[in-house]
């Protein structure tokens, strides 16, 4: 990899975009159609069997309270059974996809055909950011010694000069 010979950022992925005239890439799957990942299969098939539920449930029970004797048996038991089946189904489906399953495999980059390879020649690598100068510019001047120019007044300046002004007035008291 390059790197900034002053900050050390790593220059790669500025140079795709400037190869590419300041777009991104687009990544693409190798037989040019997105697939799904099992793993991603398995969550949404958790997610909806839980949304199928959350429909399913409460319209059985509704048919169970408006459905006559032996008939309103039958929708409490399939209500009851959608629940569990619906509830416990679909979160243990998703545990299950989240955990076993295979993910998606990474991504590798296709040079779209709209986008023509770079001019330039390909970069010497450095392995190593160079060496610091420890020598200052040539064009550096130090900065100007201000505190000379005026000395600051001491704290006890104004002290010393009240005990000057009362000095003589204690010694006519004695």
């Amino acid at each position: 990899m390059r790197y900034c010979a002053r900050c050390g950022l790593p220059l790669e992925g500025a140079m795709v975009l400037l190869s590419h005239g300041g777009m991104l890439p687009h990544y693409e799957s190798a037989s040019g159609t997105p697939k799904a990942s099992p793993r991603r299969i398995g969550v949404k098939q958790g997610a909806l069997l839980i949304l199928v539920g959350a429909v399913l449930v409460p319209l059985l029970g509704i048919f169970s309270s408006f459905a006559p004797g032996r008939i309103s048996v039958a929708f409490e038991f399939f209500a009851a059974a959608a629940a569990i089946l619906c509830f416990v189904g679909g979160p243990l489906r998703m545990l299950f996809a989240g955990l076993f399953e295979e993910g998606a495999p990474p991504r590798q980059f296709v040079m779209p055909s709209s986008y023509a390879p770079p001019a330039i020649p390909p970069p010497v690598r450095v392995t190593a950011l160079p060496q610091a100068n420890a020598a200052p510019t040539a064009g550096w001047r130090s900065r100007p010694q201000t505190a000379e120019i005026f000395a600051p007044p001491s704290v006890t300046d104004h002290t010393t000069r009240l005990l000057e002004k009362t000095e003589p007035d204690q010694k006519k008291i004695t």
